[in-house]
């Protein structure tokens, strides 16, 4: 189904409205100028049809509901934007996007793109084979890096490092933020919609040591949003396999130090810095520390940086949950972790942005890294034919006043 009407809606009627505001018309003999006309939001990106799920609310705004979702095929079936009801505040953006129109100019396969990065600066990316950091031995020409499991080499694109000089060029997000999907199908339910589609991996471009499929399911009804990843090993070697999410999560008041995170982490993993953000293999407790966001109901923002990553977690009802709340705006989301081999939680708050991004995931950063000394890391070995399924659940809550 493409995405239609209400983007391109948007774009022609905002030029009209701000030009003509409050001032009364002007007369007969002075016409108004005209205004260059606004770009209609594309309906392709990364070569493929948006794709965007709908469902008619049914609460006449007195509940919160979700309502849509935007799905990009062509760049990894990143969930680019999902939009909800929320009593008193109307229709909100839950993710922290830019216009389409934005999007694919950023999504243009050029210098700030390469590998498909710009796929996870908004919305919500998929990180498969890897989530978070990989560190190795970097190429002569700096464009790979090299790290083993189990003894097999592998050579990954060295796609990011940090802003400081000499900042080591490092993996980042996995293989998969640039990939085409096929076989996208979408269905219309009882209460919303689903699309599926399938990446057909194989060995990454060359970078994995067998061949894998990814089967994807976005469901949206008005209670939750679901995403479900399943991989399968269809070579002859095992793999190891991580996946996640990369989700930006609005605030909708926009006052992000009064809003609240409840992570049921009871520990964090050590980083050299916050630039790098390269794990030193130490874990420490958060109880009485500025990590500590177990509490029921959370706790502020306030001006903490966050890109930290919690394990240890505890479920509810079996889900790692973890809470967005805005008080200012009566609005709460749950994260809810459904896969058992979720083992970490990544959280992504600069003070100075209105979003909070919240990655589950099966691994620790740097998986394969020596820091580790052979701890179990997270990462879950697929052997030929064998499948894991990576699976979670966006809920709306109002908080408690």
């Amino acid at each position: 189904m493409l995405i239609r009407s209400r983007y391109t809606l948007a774009l022609a009627v905002a030029p009209f409205l701000l030009a003509s505001g409050c001032k009364q018309s002007p007369p007969p003999e002075q016409p108004a100028q005209s205004q260059p006309a606004a770009a209609a939001a594309p309906t392709q990106i990364g070569g493929q049809d948006i794709v965007k799920l709908d469902r008619k609310p049914t609460s006449n705004g007195q509940k919160s509901e979700f309502l849509s979702a935007v799905v990009l095929p062509g760049r990894g079936m990143n969930v680019f934007q999902i939009t909800a009801n929320i009593p008193g505040k109307g229709e909100v953006e839950v993710f922290a996007s830019p216009s389409l129109a934005d999007a694919a100019a950023k999504l243009n396969g050029g210098p700030d793109d390469q590998n498909g990065n710009a796929s996870f600066g908004f919305g919500g990316a998929f990180l498969v084979p890897y989530p978070n950091r990989i560190r190795g031995k970097l190429s002569d020409d700096g464009k790979t890096i090299t790290t083993e499991w189990h003894g097999k080499t592998l050579t990954l694109p060295a796609n990011w490092k940090g802003k400081n000089p000499g900042a080591e060029p490092h993996a980042m997000h996995g293989l998969i933020l640039a990939s085409k999907t096929d076989d996208v199908k979408t269905e219309t339910t009882a209460d919303g919609q689903t699309v599926t589609g399938t990446i057909h991996a194989g060995d990454f471009g060359g970078h994995w040591l067998s061949n894998t499929d990814l089967n994807f399911t976005i469901a949206l009804t008005g209670e939750a949003v679901d995403a479900t990843i399943t991989a399968k090993n269809l070579g002859n070697e095992p793999e190891p396999i991580g996946i996640g999410w990369h989700p930006y999560f609005n605030i909708p008041s926009g006052d992000r130090k009064q809003a609240r995170i409840h992570v049921p982490g009871e520990q964090t993993a050590e980083v050299n810095n916050y630039d790098d953000v390269f794990p030193t293999g130490k874990l420490a407790p958060v109880k009485g520390t500025k990590y500590d966001f177990t509490a029921p109901d959370g706790k502020p923002l306030d001006d903490i940086f966050l890109d930290d990553n919690w394990s240890k977690l505890r479920r509810t009802n079996g889900a790692v949950d973890v809470n967005l709340t805005d008080p200012a705006s009566s609005y709460g989301i749950h994260v809810e972790g459904l896969s058992p081999e979720i083992k970490t939680v990544q959280v992504y708050a600069p003070p100075t942005k209105q979003f909070v991004a919240i990655e589950e995931q099966f691994n620790f950063g740097d998986p394969f890294g020596k820091e580790w000394h052979g701890m179990d890391t997270g990462m879950v070995t697929l052997k030929p034919g064998q499948s894991v399924t990576w699976k979670v659940r966006l809920a709306l809550f109002t908080p408690q006043k």
